[in-house]
């Protein structure tokens, strides 16, 4: 181990003790191979010294290092164990909502092994860069219930929900727009803004869901009181009920973040999808009054924390990496463009447009 100033950093060296910023956070995990990119992020942050391995080569170059690789990037899907589990969910979740249309019983075990299979592979989920790999608009209400369930499954984990909560919290976000199926589907994918009486009408999918499950013995009072209160609003101004945070049930407020975030990073037949950091600088404005504010700001660091190395395409097309995320800025990274580094929370004219990998 040795320590040496950025004047005698070599390209190839690899840092072996975390870099911290001036205000404590961490710059570089141990184990970052040096290359001219980062060392441009060490001189901006006025960083004197790292700690190196002490035999390490020197030789690398720049043409050795891969930086501008990834210049012509384009969103790469990369198939996984958990997209073959989510390709069999979407297909009993069909089957879910064809068993309500008919009449017949929730098949509920058949929703929970499938559930559990797809769980299995949650360290391998994403939320900013997850994409389904079999995605038709039709089928939106099934994927936003799919996605919703591992959002909500994760928001538990990091929230400090107890173990046995976090099942029954996936199966809320699973089922809490299952009331959707008795309401008319031209009113759900209406292109055009809804009449009052047609607004009206979808509200009730809350109320449907609701009934629909409050007689289902397998799900807790958190699942079905999640399929009502998902619209509630902390300020007392959301619906059926209009209650205040002091009677939503914490399932729902959970469901509420994860439901908000996919409806707008899904596309729908008549809305393409949003950035996932635009979408996410909006559920922070929201949770003054409308969201619970300790569930987002935990959302939002954790989506964004290990982010560092995520390849985006700003507003202005240009395309970089994700090189430092700020704690008190988590959407608005710092992001290498052909060696030049992109602040965006100075550049607040820009903002990520895309996650491409």
């Amino acid at each position: 181990m040795a320590a040496v100033t950025l004047s005698h950093l070599k390209l190839g060296d690899k840092i072996i003790e975390d870099v911290l910023t001036p205000l404590g956070g961490v710059l570089f995990q141990k184990g970052k191979v040096v290359t001219p990119k980062e060392v441009e992020i060490l001189q901006a942050f006025l960083i004197t010294s790292v700690e190196i391995e002490s035999n390490q080569a020197s030789s690398k170059t720049r043409e050795d290092t891969d930086e501008d690789s990834y210049q012509e990037a384009s969103p790469v899907f990369v198939e996984s164990p958990l997209h073959e589990e989510y390709d069999k969910m979407v297909i009993v979740l069909r089957q879910v909502f064809n068993s309500f249309v008919a009449g017949q019983a929730m098949p509920v075990m058949d929703i929970r092994k499938q559930l559990e299979k797809m769980l299995e592979h949650i360290k391998s989920y994403n939320l900013l860069t997850f994409v389904p790999r079999q995605f038709v608009e039709k089928d939106y209400l099934i994927h936003n219930s799919i996605t919703c369930a591992l959002t909500s499954y994760q928001i538990a984990q990091w929230t400090g929900f107890p173990q046995k909560d976090w099942m029954q919290i996936a199966f809320a976000g699973l089922l809490h727009d299952i009331g959707n199926v008795r309401i008319d589907k031209m009113i759900l994918t209406k292109p055009n803004p809804l009449s009052a009486e047609e607004k009206e009408e979808m509200m009730r999918h809350t109320v449907l869901g609701y009934q629909l499950l409050k007689n289902v013995p397998a799900l807790n009072e958190g699942v079905k009181m999640a399929a009502l209160q998902h619209h509630e609003k902390v300020d007392g101004s959301g619906y059926p009920l209009g209650i205040d945070a002091t009677k939503i049930n914490p399932y729902a407020k959970i469901v509420a973040i994860a439901d908000i975030f996919h409806a707008m990073t899904l596309n729908k037949a008549y809305r393409k999808a949003a950035s996932p950091y635009l979408v996410l600088e909006q559920i922070q404005s929201d949770s003054f009054g409308k969201l619970d504010p300790t569930y987002v700001r935990t959302f939002v660091e954790k989506a964004t924390q290990f982010h560092n190395g995520t390849i985006v395409r700003l507003s202005d097309e240009r395309v970089g990496e994700i090189v430092f995320s700020e704690r008190n800025y988590p959407t608005r990274p710092w992001v290498s463009i052909e060696g030049v580094i992109v602040n965006l929370i100075v550049e607040r004219h820009l903002h990520i447009k895309e996650v491409l990998r």
